[in-house]
């Protein structure tokens, strides 16, 4: 009866022991010391840090222990079997060797048991890693019913041990008889609550990630394209609006590199867009392309336009443009009622990149569009300059012979040069680019009489795909000017369009056969408009061209049945027009 009533108090007060431990090993789960340990150990630096961490706890649960006749009971196989658990058998084995060597180094009948056997623990606990490792049970190393039978086998296997090394026979039996179920039932407790501090602390950390994740990816998606249009007043602040709605914070602000372009949340009555920048934190992180972070305790915070503003911690991260150069902020804050949460902080710096991303999209299709404006202009200023001048000279030599005809021209020349100078928009229906040719014809038959025919086959099914505006015309003024009217006899021209699979083909087919020499003459044309097709549809479209010396051209427009934009794409090879 006195060894139960023995054995209950051991229990008891190891377990009392235990939550000392316990409480030191939760109040360090709070720090960034055990990060790493709330996932499974693999790198170096974490294996190290695990060995550490590990290390010290089994050196605690020695200290912590209590003296019973020559030897000590003690929570030590908590810190060797976790060791083991989350860091392999080479980290259990080192925890295991670090803690046995230090009771070791404390003496007594059993200091040489107790080193072997907490060795032996941490490799258990090594062992139990590499099996569920090996099995893709990781999940299993967090579960704290299975960290704690693993820890009951390594503390019968310290009790066997004990039993083989500690002599005499008959005190190696007494102590076991003694510590054996008090530091089972503490040391499994101990080793599945450890765990279970370490299981909270990785779903805490998890769901601190979701949330983070969630907040992200509701922002990115509803910020798509607001900055397309530009970093001005008016996008800034549609862009401040969702942010302030998806992160919660007190207040939003985005400003260029002099003024505040947009503030949405508390302290809006004298934060008003349009003003010059005052904040001398914002002109640091501009001026200095730094994140500036004033908590409003480390680093004082207090508004620079109101005295009793309520704003009192903010977070001003610069946003880049092209060269790595500073085009504004964008500024969080929180009130006095708020501490700044650090998923904001973190956040924050997310969506400057975001927003620098954004700005320097829209200022890259700004150019693209330019682009193509300018391009669009440089085959205008190729093809109108001469092409009026024949068509004049046309019309002249028609009015003498035939009026009406000649106010029929210069219905055609009307309808061809206002199409070409009022396109709604860079793209056009194969049927507006019809109709575009079928003007210009009108006024090339007109010129070369009955020299040149003409012959269109387009079928109606077609005539609603898409391709950039002004594409046909110049590849059927080149087969007309460097093709057919180099011809003594009569010249063909024939215009066709036709489905293969998902493709669009759209071929101008002369029966010239010059095509080298219309390469010298009109390459720019052509380049331009398979530069214009690749840029807008990818590089898998574009212009083909076959060529039977003196027999024939075909020039074919390879296009999309449903286009849709592309990235920017090759041009022809140096060896193509």
């Amino acid at each position: 009866m006195d060894m139960f009533i023995n054995a209950l108090e051991l229990t008891l007060t190891l377990i009392q022991q235990t939550a000392v431990y316990l409480v030191i090993a939760y109040l360090l789960s709070r720090t960034p010391i055990f990060i790493p340990l709330t996932h499974v150990t693999v790198r170096l630096p974490h294996r190290v840090t695990c060995y550490l961490v590990f290390s010290a706890f089994c050196i605690m649960g020695t200290y912590l222990g209590l003296k019973i006749d020559d030897s000590i009971a003690n929570t030590r196989a908590i810190g060797a079997v976790l060791g083991g658990v989350l860091g392999g058998p080479g980290v259990g084995l080192a925890v295991g060797f670090t803690g046995g060597l230090h009771r070791y180094s404390l003496g007594g009948i059993s200091a040489f048991a107790c080193m072997v056997s907490t060795m032996v623990e941490g490799l258990i606990g090594g062992l139990f890693h590499y099996y569920m490792m090996r099995r893709g049970r990781v999940g299993e190393l967090f579960n704290p019913l299975p960290v704690a039978l693993v820890t009951l086998v390594a503390e019968v296997a310290q009790m066997i041990i004990l039993l083989l090394l500690v002599h005499p026979w008959s005190a190696a039996e007494h102590l076991v008889r003694q510590i054996a179920v008090p530091m089972l039932i503490a040391n499994c407790l101990g080793a599945g609550l450890f765990i279970r501090i370490l299981l909270d602390r990785r779903i805490l950390y998890e769901q601190g990630s979701s949330m983070f994740s969630t907040k992200a990816l509701a922002i990115a998606t509803r910020v798509e394209g607001l900055l397309h249009s530009g970093f001005n007043a008016d996008s800034t602040a549609a862009v401040a609006r969702i942010i302030y709605e998806e992160t919660g914070v007190g207040a939003v602000a985005i400003t260029d590199t002099s003024h505040l372009l947009a503030f949405i949340g508390i302290g809006d009555d004298h934060h008003l867009p349009g003003t010059p920048i005052s904040s001398e934190l914002t002109l640091r992180a501009i001026r200095n392309n730094e994140v500036v972070y004033a908590d409003g305790n480390e680093v004082p915070y207090r508004c620079s336009l109101h005295p009793k503003c309520p704003l009192a911690a903010s977070l001003v991260i610069p946003l880049v443009g092209e060269d790595k150069r500073v085009i504004g902020t964008i500024k969080l804050y929180e009130p006095r009622t708020r501490l700044f949460s650090n998923i904001n902080l973190t956040l924050g710096k997310g969506l400057a990149q975001l927003l620098s991303n954004q700005i320097l999209a829209g200022r890259y299709m700004e150019q693209r569009e330019l682009l193509a404006q300018s391009e669009i202009r440089l085959l205008h200023a190729q093809i109108n300059p001469h092409f009026l001048f024949n068509a004049l000279n046309t019309i002249s030599a028609v009015i003498r012979r035939d009026s009406e005809k000649a106010c029929h021209l210069v219905l055609n020349l009307s309808t061809f040069f206002r199409k070409n100078l009022k396109r709604p928009s860079e793209e056009a229906s194969l049927e507006e680019e019809v109709q575009h040719v079928r003007a210009y014809l009108e006024i090339e038959q007109a010129r070369f009489l009955d020299r040149l025919e003409v012959e269109f086959q387009i079928p109606d099914t077609l005539k609603s795909v898409r391709m950039p505006a002004f594409s046909l015309q110049p590849i059927v003024e080149n087969a007309i000017k460097h093709g057919t009217s180099q011809l003594l006899g009569i010249g063909r021209v024939r215009i066709s369009a036709s489905e293969q699979g998902a493709e669009c083909l759209v071929s101008v087919e002369d029966n010239a056969g010059l095509f080298p020499a219309e390469c010298k003459g009109n390459g720019l044309g052509l380049n331009l408009v398979q530069r214009r097709i690749a840029n807008r549809y990818g590089s898998a479209y574009g212009l083909d061209i076959h060529w039977e010396p003196d027999v024939l051209t075909r020039i074919t427009l390879r296009l999309p049945l449903e286009a849709s934009p592309a990235p920017l794409s090759p041009v022809f090879s140096a060896d193509q027009p």
